[in-house]
């Protein structure tokens, strides 16, 4: 591909994916934004002088992706992942939006005081755009309204422990008196759901990836989702149950969904693209929780994707130190549990929906429009006259081996390493600016803090974008 200026006036492309379809489109760039979008004509016809991003034909033009799950760590566990390099992995996937979670980074985001902590820790950092989950915990339950004031976009709760002390579980009495509490000013809680009373074998389990896997097995899911699911009936609160592993938990959301439920959920790469079976003995990067199931499984979920059940697929993106995930010498009982993804997902689940004869169209919404419409954030994932000119060049036939120690993330593990893939992010763009190329990295840092409609903060401040 030739190369690409960094702050064109124009983007041309033969593939724009615009309203749900791909189209040919000159998108023409004013301030940062999409002035208008024209009907596709020959360079020739342009003015003189103007500078337009000519895409070649095996080449297509996206919005920005989002991901609405991720854990940047940082403040206080940088060491994990930090804003500078997890926001560089998501530009190099041609990802411009991201919510970060309230964990598990100390402070953990469950006071405003602590929010504030972490807005600070971002400036100069940020690649990319960056809104803000808070945290439902046991202490904080009667004051998330004046969390909300402050700017994040809803709640993450636990329904069994977290992995960290501070970031404490909600029992039942507790979730259902948080979604009373978020109804009231209709916000969102967004659920771990794993029922704790049927989860088991804490300590060390050995190198045995089975072994592991029974530890945790599909009913802790099916129950909790529909506790989540009974909640939300009863007090009319909007819920959305992250990291949807167990297939068999669709039924009961597409039963809900059905009956009106205010109910959303995603799943992630790891669940459509590893299966257990595949699983080496001793290979720690492949832990998280709730765990990768069988390829059964996995093709139950690849339905609720194209059905419309699944509302967004996200990376949940939870690294840590190689120390931790070592400890143990890959024992799968002692490893930290969390899956890094944010750089590969994208083109792993492409990949795989390539295999199965699923077109890229019916993939983009789940990247793009749905992870934004769970976390409130109008017009990320689109390509629109007045919206931001986030935009990322994609080649969706273009082959690469995934290589870990090349990724973006401060420390390089990846469960994909070795993986024949395709779909290449060629370049980024955030608001019309080239942050990421290909070949070169990083280009620029000018993401910006998106806070929700109830934060009390001035819109015009430069470094700040309220939904």
């Amino acid at each position: 591909m030739t190369a690409l200026p960094d702050a064109p006036r124009a983007f041309a492309a033969r593939r724009v994916w615009i309203d749900g379809v791909f189209r040919p489109a000159l998108l023409r760039i004013e301030d940062g934004r999409i002035a208008a979008i024209d009907p596709l004509e020959p360079a020739a016809a342009l003015p003189d002088g103007f500078d337009v991003v000519a895409l070649p034909d095996e080449a297509v033009l996206l919005p920005g992706l989002v991901d609405s799950h991720v854990h940047l760590d940082e403040p206080g566990r940088t060491e994990w992942e930090g804003f500078e390099t997890g926001t560089a992995a998501a530009a190099a996937a041609g990802i411009t939006t991201i919510v970060d979670m309230p964990l598990n980074s100390d402070p953990v985001t469950t006071t405003v005081a602590a929010l504030a902590v972490k807005r600070e820790a971002t400036r100069g950092k940020l690649a990319v755009d960056l809104a803000y989950w808070g945290g439902a915990v046991p202490e904080n339950l009667g004051s998330l309204a004046a969390l909300a004031a402050a700017g994040v976009v809803g709640f993450k709760c636990f329904l069994s422990p977290s992995g960290i002390d501070e970031f404490g579980n909600l029992d039942a009495a507790q979730l259902e008196a948080a979604l009373a509490e978020i109804a009231a000013f209709d916000g969102l809680l967004i659920v771990h759901a794993e029922d704790p009373a049927q989860l088991h074998g804490d300590g060390a389990l050995g190198p045995q990836y089975d072994t592991f896997l029974a530890t945790r097995p599909p009913e802790s899911e099916r129950e909790a989702i529909r506790r989540v699911i009974d909640a939300a009936r009863r007090t009319g609160a909007r819920a959305h149950v992250v990291h949807v592993s167990d297939a068999g938990s669709l039924a009961d959301v597409r039963a809900a969904k059905a009956e009106g439920v205010r109910l959303s959920i995603e799943t992630c790469p790891h669940y459509l693209t590893l299966a257990s079976d595949d699983v080496p003995d001793a290979a720690p990067e492949f832990k998280c929780c709730p765990p990768i199931r069988d390829a059964a499984n996995q093709d139950l979920l690849w339905q609720g994707v194209v059905d419309g059940t699944i509302d967004a697929i996200v990376s949940d993106h939870s690294p840590s130190t190689a120390e931790m995930k070592n400890q143990g010498g890959g024992d799968f009982g002692l490893a930290w549990g969390g899956i890094s993804g944010l750089q590969t997902g994208f083109a792993s689940v492409w990949t795989e929906a390539k295999r199965r004869g699923i077109p890229l169209a019916a993939l983009l919404p789940l990247f793009t429009t749905g992870p934004a419409k769970v976390a409130g954030l109008a017009g990320a994932g689109t390509i629109a006259v007045g919206g931001p000119a986030h935009l990322a060049v994609f080649a969706p036939e273009e082959g690469f081996t995934v290589d870990a120690a090349a990724l973006e993330y401060r420390n390089k593990m990846s469960p994909w390493h070795g993986r024949a893939l395709v779909g290449v992010t060629e370049a980024t763009y955030l608001a019309g600016r080239r942050v990421f190329a290909r070949g070169r990295g990083v280009l620029a840092r000018g993401g910006r803090e998106i806070l929700s409609a109830e934060a009390a903060v001035a819109a015009t401040d430069v470094d700040e974008e309220v939904v």
